[in-house]
């Protein structure tokens, strides 16, 4: 009962979406500026390199996809301004919109869509986010060299008609053209200089509501609006100033004293008097907060002590035993965050409409004296032995205060030692992303809502599987309910899917994602997605 009526209140603030900030551009009408706190400097703004929503938050501002995601999370009609889908899902036809152009003038055609793709899944790119264009056919072989990227399932019929044939029926895929990876860029643009064309603006030539103005390191990247963009007129932001401060505090008194308009996730010791006295909103991320443990052969180079007693199935269950999540999200977060028991969150509908979530693979609790059982079994009683592991995660007061209270958990429960190590973001992406840690943080939010979004990116050599994890079932399952025509069997594969990974366990899920915001009152339908986008391209300032 209880999963069925928070599934409810999740779904009502997906389907409602979070468009409701009544929360500084100077007054309203022409010349209106919004500044907001992006927090951590993107490693990329590059649509076919970005993994991260820092870089994917300007990237949709900047640039239009076929589609585009509305106030509700849905797709809607963008570069194609309709389409046509075959009766077997096989097929997709769409029809471009005649008007649409580039920040140059240029007229976007269906070859700049395919260009695009053909790069993603090229293995010389080497996109992390390649794996999500799999579901066009030969996408999967020709990322992994067994096929020319020409030999892809698209088509430009003419310059303003693209055909794309899929491996399988896949119902999300209107969404998945609204996703950073599948916007459009230019040949011309980015072959003659492929590293720095999305550095610089005179040469991040973009097709969306915004255009990149100025990119000051380590402290703004600035947008203006984009005059060529087909809904230009319905366009109020002239501006975004789009800042870079990563410390919690610091965000919190540039919005105090009038600095900011917009930012997200506020020092957690002062959540809950924010909400309680307005200045805060607590709203829904579809995503999980979890902490991941390094399963590839690099580990043993870092740490060989370490490596093997992670490699223990029983080691990893014991430390996810050993965390009281509930005391975590009430005594640290404070966000409104609920506690993990499964890898994906509540929120994402079943074949039947219910819950995906079906079971809790742990106490939110903790059990303390299973894990110690598991911890002796694997040949640690009480702690004796057990190797120093180094847990490491990026700069940030919230990530540092939820480290700080696990590694008290592990000492207390277990007896095992925990050394903490922080990271600027940049240096964290890639070390994460290299293997190059034992212990790290990590966290994801739906790309599209389906179970898929959380599960395919732990396939064996996965764009996003950072934890070296494989298990030949697991990547069964997957590739399987890919390839499910019906829906009832193609979420039991998930399901499975699931299990497996949480008894494998490569991965310690701590808690569902919130969003806490604090937004000036005068602004008005910036969407703030609950896939973690934000979105200003129909957003204004009402006069004060």
């Amino acid at each position: 009962m209880k999963k069925s009526k928070l599934f409810i209140v999740l779904a009502l603030v997906l389907a409602l979406g979070v468009s409701l900030f009544s929360g500084c551009a100077r007054g309203g009408g022409a010349g209106q500026t919004i500044r907001y706190n992006l927090g951590a400097e993107p490693a990329t703004i590059d649509p076919q390199l970005n993994s991260a929503v820092d870089g994917a938050t300007v990237i949709v501002n900047c640039f239009d996809g076929l589609t585009r995601l509305d106030a509700n999370d849905s797709p809607v009609a963008a570069i194609a301004e309709k389409w046509d889908v075959s009766a077997d899902g096989l097929t997709y036809k769409f029809y471009l919109r005649k008007d649409a152009k580039w920040t140059d003038g240029q007229p976007v055609k269906a070859q700049d869509f395919i260009y695009a793709w053909q790069r993603a899944l090229d293995p010389a790119t080497a996109s992390e986010y390649a794996y999500q264009l799999y579901y066009i056919k030969n996408g999967q072989a020709i990322n992994e060299g067994k096929m020319p990227v020409d030999q892809l399932g698209v088509k430009a019929l003419d310059d303003y008609t693209l055909e794309v044939t899929l491996e399988a029926p896949t119902p999300y895929f209107l969404s998945l053209t609204a996703f950073p990876t599948y916007m459009p860029v230019r040949k011309d643009v980015v072959e003659k200089d492929p590293q720095g064309w999305a550095t610089r603006p005179e040469t991040y030539i973009s097709n969306g509501p915004f255009k990149l103005v100025e990119w000051r390191q380590k402290d703004a990247i600035v947008l203006e609006k984009n005059p060529n963009w087909y809904n230009a007129d319905k366009v109020k932001f002239s501006r975004i100033e789009m800042k870079m401060l990563e410390e919690a505090t610091s965000a919190l008194a540039a919005f105090r004293t009038g600095q900011l308009d917009f930012i997200e996730s506020p020092p957690q010791a002062e959540i809950p008097n924010m909400v309680k006295t307005g200045e805060a909103q607590i709203l829904s991320n579809l995503g999980t907060y979890f902490y991941i443990f390094n399963l590839s052969p690099n580990a043993e180079k870092i740490d060989p002590a370490a490596a093997k007693a992670i490699k223990d199935v029983r080691v990893r269950k014991a430390i996810a035993l050993a965390i009281d999540r509930k005391a975590l999200v009430e005594n640290v977060t404070k966000g409104g965050q609920l506690p993990a028991t499964s890898f994906v969150p509540n929120g994402i509908p079943d074949a039947d409409g219910t819950d995906f979530k079906k079971k809790d693979y742990f106490p939110a609790e903790g059990n303390v004296e299973e894990a110690k059982r598991l911890l002796a079994e694997a040949g640690y009683p009480d702690g004796k032995g057990f190797p120093k592991l180094t847990l490491i995660y990026n700069t940030s007061q919230g990530h540092q205060a939820i480290a700080m209270a696990i590694q008290d958990m592990l000492k207390k429960n277990l007896g095992i030692n925990i050394e903490l190590a922080n990271q600027e973001w940049k240096v964290f992406q890639k070390t994460r992303n290299d293997k190059n840690y034992i212990f790290a943080r990590h966290g994801w939010l739906a790309d599209y809502v389906d179970p898929m979004t959380f599960l395919d990116m732990w396939v064996t050599n996965g764009g996003q599987n950072n934890i070296g994890y494989s298990n030949p079932e697991y990547d069964k399952r997957i590739e399987a309910a890919k390839k499910e025509f019906d829906q009832a069997k193609r979420m039991q594969l998930m399901h499975e899917a699931e299990d497996i990974l949480m008894e494998d366990m490569p991965l310690i899920p701590l808690y569902y994602y919130t969003n806490v915001v604090c937004i000036k009152d005068y602004v008005k339908d910036v969407h703030k997605s609950a896939l973690g986008f934000v979105y200003f391209d129909y957003g204004y300032i009402e006069k004060k």
